[in-house]
């Protein structure tokens, strides 16, 4: 069957339309691709007034932000007791002298956070090396730097005067009125703070173990309120004893002390012996610094005591037996409160003679140790108040009294 020539020339002519004429489109298509994909892009435009300045002065390079604020984010926190214990902390150390420090709240993923900022001399370099310096000497864990606008610094100031403000307010009930969830929360993050703000911690003098975690923070606090509730104690003053005798690290102190006695007695390291006396070790150990020889006499005062035990819980029972190289942190904040009840009794309610008797003994109870008890237990009970406070709570602690005494009275340091 031949094709005719019409019907030849009727296929070459469908062929063309169905592949000839798509294929064609390609190319300008092609094209169009390649002159987007390689154009020539505009310069971007840059907020000039958010450059740094550089500029020579007196032969030094200063680099400085247009509006002339700069500032360094030196700490994030997620509970404004933490943030505002690290606020009063990094205002009074001498490494920040002159720089105004800032605290102000804002919200991440619904959640509030507090940032802490030092307003800084605008010159990115001199004050990134004083922040350098303030990280490697473990002021502050880390920092970035900021130039905010004049209008959102001042809102910073008006902010951080409100959380000052608020933490200065007058308190109206005690500590341990408060809920108990509450309240050992609060404790916690003020002795993780101690913890954490101790030179020695802070320098690495002592192991990192020795520094107390989260845990172990919560379970002191709960340790602390039990036995102040049971020998009815202010527990500001346990926590400003605390604070001041080892800022309740569980480290020996006054390693080389030692007391001459006139027999040994049972777990004593004798270091001489001389016409029928002994010299032995009496170091102090645990967060509350008590003396191997003033355990003895605290236990010989639990042995003596007539309260119920059975309303503390177990692990602050003492045992009936004393092994002095085998005493437990809990048990010692039980041996430490019962010496603050006896001292109190003693001193028919005197906190501040109990409290310098505590670090003095009872024939010169040491008044400027008990001045510097007076003041941690103060701020403490303030700053935990208040943090309860705005949480719908306003509570007071019982202040200690301190009597004063003239300049020959004190003792020789």
């Amino acid at each position: 069957m031949t094709t005719s020539r019409g019907e030849r020339h009727a296929r070459r002519t469908l062929f063309l339309v169905l592949f000839a004429i798509p294929y064609s489109l390609l190319l300008p298509a092609a094209c169009g691709w390649f002159l987007y994909r390689f154009r020539v892009l505009p310069m971007p435009k840059f907020d000039h007034t958010a450059l740094p300045v550089v500029r020579v002065v007196d032969g030094q390079t200063i680099v400085s932000m247009p509006n002339g604020n700069l500032v360094g984010l030196v700490g994030q926190y997620p509970d404004e007791l933490t943030a505002y214990l690290r606020f009063q902390y990094l205002a009074g150390i001498s490494a920040v002298q002159g720089a105004e420090v800032l605290m102000i709240s804002t919200e991440v993923n619904e959640k509030p956070v507090y940032n802490l900022y030092l307003v800084l001399p605008n010159d990115l370099l001199s004050s990134s090396r004083r922040l350098a310096t303030l990280e490697v000497d473990r002021y502050i864990d880390r920092f970035s730097l900021d130039s905010p606008p004049g209008a959102e610094l001042d809102t910073w100031r008006k902010q951080t005067a409100l959380f000052d403000a608020a933490y200065k307010q007058p308190v109206k009930q005690r500590l341990l009125q408060l809920p108990p969830s509450q309240l050992q929360s609060a404790v916690a993050t003020f002795i993780l703070f101690k913890n954490s703000t101790d030179r020695r911690a802070r320098e690495q003098i002592v192991p990192s173990e020795k520094v107390l975690s989260e845990k172990e923070s919560l379970q002191f606090a709960a340790d602390m309120i039990d036995v102040a509730k049971f020998y009815d104690i202010p527990l500001s003053m346990l926590l400003g004893i605390g604070a001041m005798e080892n800022n309740y690290m569980d480290v020996r102190g006054d390693l080389n002390h030692s007391v001459w006695k006139r027999h040994a007695q049972p777990g004593d390291i004798v270091l001489k012996r001389r016409k029928g006396r002994v010299l032995v070790s009496n170091y102090s150990q645990g967060p509350w610094q008590i003396t191997r020889e003033t355990l003895r006499y605290a236990h010989k005062l639990y042995l003596k005591d007539k309260r119920d035990y059975s309303k503390l819980p177990e692990r602050l029972h003492p045992p009936r037996r004393l092994d002095l190289d085998k005493v437990d942190s809990h048990v010692l904040t039980t041996y430490a409160g019962l010496l603050l009840r006896n001292l109190l009794d003693y001193f028919h309610g005197d906190a501040a003679k109990a409290a310098g008797a505590y670090n003095g003994g009872r024939v010169k109870p040491n008044m400027q140790y008990a001045e510097g008890v007076n003041m941690v237990a103060d701020y403490a009970h303030r700053v935990l108040s208040m943090a309860a406070g705005r949480k719908g709570n306003a509570v007071e602690e019982r202040p200690l009294k301190v009597t004063t005494v003239s300049p020959a009275e004190l003792p020789a340091s």
